[in-house]
């Protein structure tokens, strides 16, 4: 009975944020082509023939390149934005004396507008086949679940790791400048500009070691079909998520209670 109640309770909350945005499909439609930033990179790297340092042929590249642009779609979080703006506008207050924790109205809102951002993601993907007919192929569909999977817990980990920063909103009023810190290391070293195979030796030694390259270049490899250890990297995502979600909570205890006391 509990459980049909908390089903029916985020199916609600899906439905509702799905409702709120249809009503910025041409928004959301400029979001998926503002993502494009993969496909500049495959016209850097095809023109330039820097595949060749890596053994990667042109189809494959543009594989790689096109399910980043997927991956980058899916995986986009901006929860550390939506806090703050909330949280200086004063609508915390009445998340906080809700029963559900306000981040799973975030949540609700990610998803829902991955959910309306869908159509306008394969409608770029069609356009990309008609210009490379080359590169069109169709994953199986055990290697689709996995990248479906790792994608997903891409998601997770970028939501985790915004909304850590997005709880420091209860200390400060700029959070996001932090998050806009963290996007450097993101976009450098998550495979969206580049394969992190292409990466040299000494920086491969460590990048493995952060959550960088399986935001991007995990889930894009799988779903591509390029090598990869798909259980060891699908295994540390999961770690990652592990270590990122009592971090959370543990900073959004500390932050509600300061909030609290500040209000009391």
């Amino acid at each position: 009975m509990i459980s049909n109640s908390i089903n029916r309770k985020i199916f609600t909350l899906l439905k509702v944020q799905y409702s709120n945005m249809l009503e910025y499909r041409v928004e959301i439609a400029l979001w998926a082509i503002s993502g494009i930033i993969p496909f500049f990179m495959l016209n850097i790297w095809t023109n330039n023939n820097l595949n060749e340092s890596i053994n990667i042929s042109d189809v494959m590249l543009s594989r790689y390149f096109l399910c980043a642009f997927f991956v980058r779609q899916f995986s986009v979080v901006w929860v550390v934005f939506s806090f703050e703006e909330d949280s200086l506008m004063g609508k915390v207050s009445p998340y906080l004396i809700q029963p559900l924790n306000p981040f799973f109205r975030y949540l609700a809102q990610h998803i829902a507008e991955q959910i309306t951002r869908f159509p306008f993601a394969l409608i770029i993907a069609v356009f990309f086949f008609i210009f490379n007919p080359e590169s069109m192929w169709i994953p199986n569909l055990k290697i689709l679940l996995l990248s479906i999977i790792s994608t997903f817990f891409s998601f997770i980990i970028q939501f985790l790791i915004q909304s850590i920063v997005a709880c420091l909103c209860f200390w400060t009023e700029k959070a996001s400048s932090i998050e806009r810190l963290l996007f450097i290391p993101t976009l450098f070293l998550s495979g969206l500009l580049a394969p992190v195979a292409s990466f040299p030796e000494y920086v491969k030694s460590w990048i493995y070691l952060t959550p960088f390259p399986y935001l991007i270049d995990l889930p894009a490899n799988l779903l591509s079909g390029n090598t990869t250890n798909f259980r060891g990297g699908i295994g540390i995502q999961i770690l990652w998520i592990l270590i990122l979600f009592p971090v959370f909570r543990k900073i959004w205890s500390a932050g509600t209670k300061k909030f609290t006391a500040m209000g009391s």
